[in-house]
């Protein structure tokens, strides 16, 4: 075991977090911890690594066990260092080792003593055996897949916004492998193909992770069991998020007929005691049954604990058709080329996900639309009647640290009386004086909470919002999604969240080139596009190799065949001759058929990298299988071909 709680009881004043809970991490486990906001997920990992203490039980840790912990807090530190000096600071031991061998060599040169030698040789050895040589490579490649450019790595630390300063540190986090990874929110810094690119890192990790998330993309892939914190217990489930749904859903069912049966029988019982009381004879039965009933244990009713936040979006106007328009747009930040000459518009109904890497340009595109990023050329046009709300990250930053919640809504402009905003702000789970505390004492959820509470005040008809579910819960992001879902107006989100796309999105927005190219269709269907396009583009790639390395007769159908040499007259006799006019006549005859196939082949192809083509999934499934078939078909003429060819050049010789 690398670490754990035994029978431990946590309490923050009068408020329990966890009673009597055990919890053993082995090495090697992947393990998600989650629960809804509030309930202590953050708590146990600073029990786990000694910064709380327990209020009774024990936290175990191995003498020998390494503990990394990626969490908010870190962002208090700072440092004029490049961020390549920062996440080298992985290598501690290394970095302490190389100044060793440095005044060892200046000995060495000096005195070309023996001793000084082997010990100069010994910590050569030393620095070898603990990746010295290739700790430079090794920590370039991990800030890369971070989503960090060369360009970015001798940089002063200082430089980068918070998001991506807990990259650094995340770096230099798993540089350090060691034994035990505890990372609160990981992916909340990171954009998909970052994401992605720690899922593979992640996979291969040699020690233990214990990962807080709501994103249920990243723990399927990521984790073999779940630790979930619910009514101040551990519950825990051995399989992927999916697992643990459908196993926790059986565990209700199961305590709930426990339940059932043990009303039934409490019931039966106390029948029995209400008749046998009144008879002298059979007083001591009702006594003993009583006494029966006081001693067993109660099997609590399985109604599932849940903070509900009750979201309805409203709409006051239907705008017109079109809600925006952008028409050769361009925008730039010096040499950093974000759209170039773009034009796109948004139409009423659309609910588009704005999706790629860090750096592409999302968020200044979505403060464009909202009309909050000037532009160097192009215009942006409003359509009729629209009435927009902008939710975004720096908007809980902008929320004003000594007003109280409910004075932030009164700010709003929404005409809405105190008791009808303190009715909406418990739909977000501020109810009674908790609608009076100051903004400054909230949690990051909580203030997430509140401007988005801001954002349905607006009763707008076009919402633009920000990566939204950054410091909601699981729970709170199903809630979300299905009120976009009932929502009659119009969205344009920027999400990292692929769960959180996929339920949400009917377009997807993609800056590629500098140009903003629309997928007609959900984020499933681009994945499956986006996948279908890699494999053409290796096929093609294939192809063209072996069109370059191989002779022409070996390859027709990429050109057109050389036509037969005719070789001087010599005497052939009639069968052999009507035998020879034969196989030419199937020789053009498979001719004709492959540059046929070849043409058709050409057209299934541009029908698969049409993108409306994945919107229909009928189209799709026969556009693949068309394609299959024609590929198979046009192997099998090719190989027909080169046998009628060769059958040709022996008979005419």
């Amino acid at each position: 075991m690398l670490a754990g709680l035994q029978n431990v009881t946590f309490e923050f004043g009068a408020r329990t977090i966890v009673e009597d809970a055990t919890w053993h991490i082995q090495p090697g486990e992947r393990i998600g911890l989650i629960g809804y906001n509030g309930t202590g997920k953050s708590t146990l990992l600073k029990l786990l690594v000694g910064e709380y203490q327990p209020s009774s039980g024990t936290v175990e840790r191995s003498r020998s066990t390494s503990i990394g912990y990626l969490h908010q807090d870190l962002l208090s530190f700072d440092t004029e260092d490049s961020i390549l000096t920062v996440a080298l600071g992985a290598f501690e031991k290394v970095l302490q080792l190389e100044k060793e061998i440095e005044v060892l060599g200046k000995e060495l040169e000096k005195t070309g003593d023996e001793k000084t030698l082997h010990a100069y040789s010994d910590k050569l050895h030393e620095l070898e055996t603990l990746g010295g040589y290739t700790m430079h490579h090794r920590t370039e490649e991990v800030l890369q897949g971070l989503g960090f450019s060369n360009s970015d790595l001798q940089r002063p630390y200082k430089e980068f916004s918070g998001g991506w300063r807990m990259r650094v540190l995340l770096a230099k986090m798993i540089l350090q492998q060691p034994d035990l990874l505890l990372l609160d929110e990981p992916t909340n810094h990171l954009d998909l193909p970052s994401i992605e690119w720690l899922e593979k890192y992640l996979q291969h990790y040699q020690g233990a992770v214990v990962i807080v998330s709501h994103d249920k993309y990243f723990l399927n892939r990521m984790v073999t069991k779940i630790v979930e914190v619910y009514q101040q217990q551990l519950h825990i489930y051995t399989g992927n998020y999916d697992y643990y749904e459908k196993e926790k859903a059986i565990r209700v069912e199961m305590q709930q007929k426990a339940y059932e049966n043990q009303q039934d029988y409490i019931r039966q019982n106390e029948r029995l005691v209400e008749r046998f009381r009144a008879k002298a004879s059979k007083a001591a039965m009702a006594q003993s049954i009583i006494k029966k009933l006081d001693k067993l244990e109660r099997i609590e009713e399985a109604e599932i604990e849940r903070p509900d936040i009750r979201i309805n979006f409203r709409v006051d106007k239907q705008p017109g058709k079109v809600l925006v328009e952008l028409h050769h747009v361009s925008k730039a930040f010096g040499d950093n080329v974000i759209i170039e000459n773009s034009s796109v518009e948004i139409d009423r109904g659309d609910k588009i996900a704005l999706i790629g890497a860090n750096g592409k340009g999302k968020s200044t595109l979505l403060r464009i639309i909202a009309g909050v990023e000037q532009f160097s050329t192009g215009e942006r046009k409003w359509g009729h009647n629209v009435e927009e709300s902008f939710y975004a990250q720096h908007q809980l930053e902008a929320l004003n640290l000594n007003n109280t919640i409910l004075d932030e809504m009164k700010e709003c402009g929404s005409q809405m009386t105190e008791l009808e905003l303190r009715g909406l702000l418990g739909c977000f789970l501020f109810s009674g004086d908790d609608a009076d505390k100051k903004i400054r004492i909230l949690s990051g959820g909580e203030k997430a909470r509140v401007a988005l509470a801001k954002v349905i005040v607006s009763k707008a008809n076009f919402l633009m919002l920000d990566e939204p579910t950054n410091h909601l819960d699981m729970h709170s992001c199903d809630l979300l999604i299905e009120s976009l879902n009932r929502y009659q107006g119009t969205i344009i989100l920027v999400s990292h969240d692929r769960y959180f796309v996929a339920k949400t999105a009917n377009k997807i927005w993609e800056i590629v080139d500098h140009q903003i190219k629309e997928f007609k269709g959900g984020y499933e269907e681009w994945v499956a596009w986006k996948e279908r396009m890699a494999r053409l583009e290796q096929e093609n790639r294939k192809q063209e190799k072996q069109v370059t390395a191989a002779p022409a007769a070996e390859k027709p159908a990429e050109k057109k065949p050389e036509p037969v040499v005719k070789h001087a007259p010599v005497a052939i006799d009639k069968e052999k001759k009507k035998e020879l006019q034969k196989i030419q006549r199937q020789f053009q005859q498979v001719e004709t058929e492959i540059a046929a196939l070849t043409s058709r082949k050409a057209e299934l192809e541009a029908s698969l990298a049409d993108p409306s083509t994945y919107s229909d999934k009928t189209r799709f499934l026969e556009a693949e299988t068309a394609y299959k078939k024609a590929a198979e078909e046009l192997v099998t003429l090719n190989r027909r071909y080169e046998t009628l060819f060769e059958k040709i050049m022996e008979m005419e010789e």
